[in-house]
């Protein structure tokens, strides 16, 4: 905290922000001033996230309006008013109900970021069908596990990546009837579809059913640290969150283009990739390609890009080149930058100062927040490295955990404990699906207890402190060991894996593998590299180790668990801690 702040003045606005006082923005704040903001469906019928994004707009003055516009990886540009996307996501729709898909049932769709998986998500949330989201570079058995847990009943992905990942778990998914392909002109048979000629025969009139704001809309995965991974499930009412979050956060006005870096298969993308800036009738630029220096200033360049929202670890990317962003490129359009997915170190901060001209707001939530908690604004001085100030009508608290039955709030500043939440925005997951009682350990004595440690300093600001628990955060993915070490052991070779996230400088945790063999293996080189490529084929790229280490026996409790703090200790040249459950060496 011994960083200079960044002080903020009227005149460093170019355009007078939403939230000029933030002491008197969280005294008159109320839900149910923001629920006036929007629409509603027509007639009372209840609040439809797709709605609220889409036919609000198309309806009215800003049907003309641009509202996506999509690059290509090879120099493509696609672009779609919110009238066109009003007629496509009614077509998408309309697929559904012909196929017999109704409210609640899931969609999932996994692609990269083409304008199918925009469309689908918007008329999937129409049809009151619940959007899934899966990240392409997930390898066949995150993909399998997400498709089993969550009841996937349709699938939209392009035929490559059906053929590399999903067509030979056919008969492990009975509730999977359709995969619809987006680029497949013909069916292939009962089950495998082609999306473009279903599109192609429905019709471009929809009328989005009564939704009742709590009608499940959102299923999101997240890993944990000692099973499979979750789904977080969200409700329609969670737009008010994302409307609320996009207007004094990311500060959005009418004429704003807005860029989020982030896939929609996670849930920055979903959130703020589609649905926040939509909900606010902006143009909002989708890119299909990868991470590229050059590319993205020449994004920010020639779409005179003015909002933009990307994550830490291509911050730090950027940083480490040798390029002058200014002086080579013309970025006097962008007004605010935006930074989620993992705490953005101080340097980072002033870095953006430096080299953009405008300080990185840094901001801190969850999947199951469902949207931002805690953020910088506009307005507000920047203490780098601090995660900022929760947002108006949020409750945010550092807490100490009593016998596990009981929280205590901590009053006194700079104190280090848990980051807990009040119950109650609309955003906040409702459950775990199919684990009620995992759902209900997050709650304690009236707080949603995050699992992460933080500190509050005397002016409110929170400050990031690390993981209550070992989920590795690794280029602004979340990692959970559990499922790394459960492919990793299905090699011939290995007998027992434990992995950890080891730092980083440019991804901020890298997963590193501990692997103890069967016998008649031999640890050596050849066998690392084998091991290191199985993993990519299994888990994806943004999944697997990248460091593999050989260990005759790993640590473990009295009751069977592998000791993946000790490893991490013992990685990190850090104090071991208390090893009184730790099993005897063998």
């Amino acid at each position: 905290m011994n960083w200079e702040p960044i002080r903020k003045s009227r005149e460093d606005q170019v355009v007078p922000p939403h939230l000029l006082d933030y002491a008197e923005a969280c005294a008159t704040f109320s839900w149910e001033s923001i629920r006036r903001e929007l629409s509603g469906l027509p007639g009372g019928k209840g609040l439809n996230i797709a709605y609220e994004a889409v036919d609000r707009h198309a309806d009215g003055a800003r049907r003309d309006h641009l509202a996506i516009r999509w690059l290509g990886r090879e120099g493509l540009v696609r672009d779609f008013t919110y009238g066109d996307l009003k007629a496509l996501s009614n077509r998408f729709a309309n697929v559904l109900r012909w196929l017999g898909v109704g409210a609640g049932d899931r969609v999932f769709a996994l692609a990269g970021r083409i304008p199918e998986l925009y469309i689908a998500a918007l008329g999937t949330l129409k049809n009151r069908s619940v959007f899934a989201p899966l990240f392409s570079a997930f390898g066949p058995e995150p993909v399998a596990q997400r498709l089993m847990r969550g009841d996937a009943g349709i699938l939209v992905t392009t035929k490559r990546l059906y053929t590399q990942k999903v067509a030979h778990l056919r008969e492990r998914l009975p509730q999977l009837r359709y995969v619809l392909l987006t680029d497949a002109p013909d069916d292939a048979d009962d089950g495998l579809l082609s999306l473009p000629r279903l599109m192609e025969a429905a019709s471009e009139v929809f009328i989005i059913p009564p939704t009742d704001p709590e009608d499940m809309a959102l299923l999101h995965f997240t890993s944990g640290t000692t099973g499979m991974p979750k789904g977080a499930i969200h409700v329609h009412n969670a737009v008010l969150m994302h409307y609320a979050t996009a207007k004094y956060v990311l500060d959005l006005h009418p004429d704003d283009i807005f860029w989020c870096t982030a896939d929609p298969g996670w849930v920055t993308g979903t959130s703020y990739g589609i649905i926040a800036p939509l909900t606010h009738g902006v143009t909002n630029i989708v890119d299909e390609a990868d991470f590229d220096a050059d590319r993205w200033y020449r994004i920010l360049e020639s779409q005179k890009v003015t909002v933009w929202y990307t994550a830490p670890t291509a911050i730090r990317r950027l940083m480490r080149l040798e390029i002058e962003p200014r002086k080579q490129y013309d970025l006097s359009s962008l007004r605010l930058v935006h930074s989620v997915g993992e705490p953005l170190n101080p340097e980072g901060v002033v870095w953006g100062q430096e080299a953009l001209g405008l300080p990185i707001h840094d901001n801190w939530w969850q999947t199951e927040t469902g949207g931002i908690m805690i953020a910088n604004y506009a307005a507000m001085d920047i203490r780098p490295g601090s995660m900022g100030r929760p947002l108006p009508g949020i409750e945010a608290a550092i807490v100490r955990r009593i016998d596990g039955t009981g929280a205590q709030v901590v009053t006194a500043p700079n104190v280090e404990g848990d980051l807990a939440l009040k119950p109650g925005w609309p955003s906040m997951f409702r459950g775990y699906l199919h684990d009620e009682e995992r759902y209900r350990s997050c709650f304690v004595d009236g707080w949603y207890i995050t699992g992460d440690l933080a500190m509050r300093d005397e002016d409110g600001y929170f400050w990031f402190v690390g993981r209550a628990d070992d989920i590795i955060k690794t280029a602004g993915h979340m990692v959970g060991p559990f499922e790394v070490e459960s492919a990793m052991m299905e090699h011939p070779a290995v007998a027992e894996v434990g992995v950890i996230g080891k730092p980083d400088p440019i991804i901020g945790e890298l997963v590193k593998a501990f692997v103890t063999l069967k016998p008649g293996f031999e640890p050596g080189e050849k066998l690392r590299m084998e091991l290191l490529g199985f993993g990519r084929t299994r888990l994806g790229s943004a999944v697997a180790p990248k460091e593999i280490e050989f260990e005759e026996h790993l640590p473990h409790t009295r009751s069977g668990k592998i000791m993946r703090r000790l490893l991490k200790a013992r990685e990190l040249g850090l104090p071991e801690g208390d090893l009184s459950t730790l099993e005897e060496t063998r």
